[in-house]
């Protein structure tokens, strides 16, 4: 079974993009190294700052509408819950 996640990278100015990908290393790299088209690439949004696992490729499109409808305070606030210095979390490793 294939495995989907919901994640959500930042700038170092911290501008938010919220995403999904069935393969995370993959596409952070791909952010990283700008071959993603438009505002990632545009505003350097490259830093892995939370992503949550998700079952099934209709719980990640769920979840990622629901992130991108919170306002920027209630994405903030689950960054920090769980990443307060707003780490790359590719740094260490994504350990997925």
């Amino acid at each position: 079974m294939r495995t989907y996640y919901v994640y959500i990278l930042s700038s170092k100015t911290r501008r938010l993009y919220v995403g999904i990908t069935s393969d995370l290393e993959r596409r952070v790299q791909k952010h990283k190294e700008k071959l993603v088209d438009g505002f990632t690439s545009r505003y350097n949004i490259d830093r892995l700052v939370s992503y949550e696992e998700m079952g099934t490729l209709h719980d990640a499109i769920f979840g990622e509408r629901q992130i991108k409808a919170w306002r920027r305070d209630k994405k903030v606030s689950s960054i920090e819950s769980e990443n307060p210095a707003w780490c790359d979390l590719t740094s260490d490793g994504l350990g997925a």
